[in-house]
């Protein structure tokens, strides 16, 4: 069965169940448990006493990012300054104006 769920990144995924098994089980069949989720791909919930206490799921680096420049920085800014004074209503203060007006009266 598979359940969607987020990752350690906040990104969706979808997953398999995962499998119970207790804490004394871990112990003994630790070197297996470890190849399974590496080659395999398959997920643990760690149980003390028959409650859940810890999961061993696959670990997945993150998509690398490339570092934008500072010039796409700023055209980043901008846009959304352009995109805030086109969805501000006429008559309306500015962000800015806002700040100002909040940052005098405290």
């Amino acid at each position: 069965m598979m359940v969607e769920t987020k990752n350690a990144y906040g990104e969706p995924q979808t997953r398999r169940r995962a499998r119970g098994i207790g804490i004394r089980e871990l112990k003994n069949q630790a070197s297996e448990i470890v190849r399974a989720v590496r080659e395999g791909h398959a997920e643990y919930v760690i149980t003390h006493r028959g409650r859940p206490v810890a999961m061993i799921v696959p670990f997945h680096e993150p998509a690398a990012e490339e570092e934008p420049t500072p010039e796409a920085w700023w055209a980043r800014i901008e846009a959304i300054g352009r995109q805030m004074e086109e969805e501000t209503p006429a008559g309306a203060k500015s962000a800015l104006q806002q700040l100002f007006e909040d940052r005098e009266a405290s």
